[in-house]
């Protein structure tokens, strides 16, 4: 069952956080292998544009194949 966070409730936490300042702590990676595991968290592997253009040329052999159809019927 869901917790339900009533105004007065939202208000006490976010004045909890800000007391806290989580964000002053944060540090990120702190070891060679942390740095080097997270070094790559954005990349996307790059096949996005590929994929793309290879779906291009379907659409255009599917479309080619129905003006193919629609001439011999």
């Amino acid at each position: 069952m869901a917790t339900t966070w009533t105004l007065e409730r939202r208000q006490r936490q976010a004045e909890a956080i800000r007391q806290w300042r989580p964000w002053e702590r944060s540090t990120g990676p702190r070891s060679q292998e942390g740095m080097s595991l997270v070094s790559r968290n954005a990349f996307k592997g790059g096949h996005r544009q590929m994929l793309r253009e290879l779906s291009k040329l379907v659409n255009a052999e599917v479309r080619q194949a129905r003006e193919l159809v629609d001439c011999l019927m």
